[in-house]
């Protein structure tokens, strides 16, 4: 880390200050987690659970508890079994280790891989790295509003298929595919074909069931169902060759060495367990306010453009608007200042000043892909925050247009 930044950020924090209100969309980036989880994470640094899971004493012995808890907690959730299920630090890691790890345990001669083009890039970069062992990647196209046509699907996946990757909830655009009809169409024309799903946006929005889809890998992370960073998992069919891709200590997985975080881990399980507890409520919650935050900003800012479906094929948390004639980064401070956090554009290539793939893959151009900003309503929200942010959004992207360079307001 550079002191020069440090030193700019700190003096950027003071010249802020506080906003009377403050109202935080950015679970994108890193999300709000339920104070019940935060407790159960810090009961378990002081109580039971801050021990070494795999060590045969009785404060490992309280680890290894925790941790047999949380999978089973989990591993009902998603349909699984708790066999199935691998503990990594984040959805990256556990992308990284379906697409690679897989590949590593493969034996065929098949090397093709599907991915879709809006995939994060935690799953379409460690597919490219594949290329140099031999592998073909292809990204499937999505409609306008970020949905795969099956028929397409269909017309790529032959005979040396290996793996199809595709997000059953995308996590810029909130598009939701139809899985069954996917996973359909890739084992009706191969069994062994893997099918992996990133369902890092979908666990806690919408049903969702590895059994009954007939999923074989699927990514799992905490900070998406509102618990602690650091946390992702894995779910592996059983039966399925998956090897590793780190190696070191290993302690009660084979797949992931070092030591589980077994704190943030039960802040995951018990984040679980909340959702599973009011899954109808939260998801009827989000959805309304989700409505109201889209229905509100598009009908009180002019050139603006929805990104994504509406509906039920949207996730209940997700609202991308393209502001015209704005660049995103000014929004988020802009917004910033009034106490709004947002993300411009996707959480991973916002960082880069690069258009988001997943907005030029939907047919954006290039400035209504830079003017994206994406906003997620969670649990925890009420709709006075969403009035909040409606009352303050339209003067603050007047104020950025009236200094823009970019041309086109009227």
């Amino acid at each position: 880390m550079s002191t020069d930044i440090i030193r700019s950020v700190r003096d950027l924090i003071r010249a802020h200050g506080k906003p009377e209100k403050e109202v935080y969309f950015d679970s994108e980036n890193s999300g709000l987690i339920f104070p019940e989880a935060l407790e159960e994470m810090i009961r378990r640094y002081r109580e039971s659970g801050y021990g070494h899971p795999s060590i045969t004493h009785k404060i490992g012995w309280e680890s290894y508890e925790a941790l047999f808890e949380t999978t089973s907690k989990m591993a009902d959730f998603i349909g699984g079994e708790m066999e199935e299920i691998v503990y990594t630090h984040s959805g990256t890691e556990s992308n990284n280790l379906a697409i690679l790890g897989s590949a590593k345990a493969n034996k065929t001669d098949k090397k093709k891989i599907i991915v879709s083009s809006i995939e994060h890039l935690s799953v379409i970069l460690p597919a490219e790295e594949l290329r140099k062992g031999g592998y073909t990647v292809i990204k499937l196209p999505v409609d306008n509003e970020g949905l795969i046509d099956p028929d397409v699907l269909a017309r790529e996946v032959d005979k040396d298929t290996f793996l199809v990757s595709i997000s059953s909830v995308n996590h810029e655009i909130g598009a939701m595919q139809n899985m069954k009809a996917l996973v359909n169409v890739v084992k009706d024309k191969g069994q062994e074909i893997i099918f992996h799903t990133d369902a890092a946006d979908t666990l806690g929005k919408i049903p969702f069931n590895v059994e009954k889809l007939g999923i074989d890998l699927a990514t799992f992370s905490s900070h998406k169902v509102y618990g602690p960073k650091g946390v992702g998992a894995l779910y592996i069919r059983k039966g399925l060759e998956v090897e590793r891709i780190l190696y070191g200590q290993l302690s009660t997985q084979k797949l992931w060495p070092g030591t589980e975080n077994v704190p943030a881990i039960s802040g995951f399980g018990k984040a679980i367990e909340i959702i599973g507890a009011n899954f109808n409520d939260y998801k009827s919650k989000m959805e309304r306010m989700r409505n109201m935050l889209i229905d509100g900003i598009l009908s009180n800012v002019d050139h603006t453009l929805l990104n994504g479906p509406r509906g039920d094929r949207r996730a209940p948390d997700n609202v991308n608007i393209s502001f015209l004639y704005c660049e995103g980064e000014a929004i988020t401070v802009e917004l910033s200042m009034e106490g709004i956090y947002v993300a411009s554009g996707s959480a991973c290539t916002s960082r880069t000043l690069e258009p988001s793939h997943v907005m030029l893959a939907i047919g954006r151009k290039y400035e209504e892909a830079h003017g994206s900003v994406l906003m997620k309503v969670t649990p925890m929200h009420e709709e006075e925050d969403i009035k909040y942010v409606i009352d303050n959004v339209p003067s603050a992207i007047e104020r950025i247009r009236q200094i823009s360079p970019i041309k086109g307001v009227e």
